[in-house]
């Protein structure tokens, strides 16, 4: 069996409602049997988003993928059994349950894991959008946080000067030398 450095992303289905107690029940497994060189990480994908009830409106987490639940393991036949037989688990994703990991740009895409961006981009520099909602907008860097990877820009929205924050992923330098 491989070390940490072979795990890869793994997709497990489960009932509705159930991710948490999977989480849960997998990260027990994990203290109770020594498991973290084989079982690394194991995460449920949320995003923040407003809702409104009774005209009030409020920041509530949401699953992303509901009913799956995302986990970085080294596969074997004993860990596909421990899994399975967990609690709220249908069973991985792939043919007839036999898992299959993600590929690199599917985990990339996915945000499962946090990696740390090397960037030219400095307060002042001009850039270019190139994903998300406000894909395509130019804009000028106004501050950089290092430690979340998010990026203040001021770009001209609609007519209006307007103040995003984005992912320093998310953002392009546009070359203002021309020689």
């Amino acid at each position: 069996m491989g070390g940490p450095e072979t795990a890869k992303w793994y997709v497990i289905h489960t009932y509705a409602g159930y991710e948490s107690l999977v989480q849960d029940t997998i990260e027990k497994l994990i203290e109770n049997n020594d498991l973290s060189e084989i079982i690394l990480d194991i995460k449920i994908p949320m995003e923040e988003t407003i809702e409104e009830k009774n005209g009030k409106k409020k920041i509530v987490q949401r699953k992303i993928f509901p009913c799956y639940v995302f986990i970085k393991m080294v596969y074997s036949n004993d860990m596909w059994y421990l899994i399975t037989n967990t609690r709220g688990v249908t069973g991985f994703v792939g043919p007839q349950g036999k898992a299959i990991p993600l590929g690199a740009d599917e985990v990339r895409k996915m945000r499962l894991e946090e990696k740390v961006v090397e960037s030219d981009i400095a307060v002042g520099d001009s850039v270019r959008v190139i994903s998300g909602a406000l894909v395509d907008s130019v804009g000028v860097v106004e501050d950089i946080n290092n430690s979340t990877q998010k990026v203040k820009i001021r770009m001209s929205l609609f007519g209006t000067e307007t103040e995003a924050e984005v992912d320093l992923i998310q953002l392009d330098k546009i070359n203002t030398n021309i020689e």
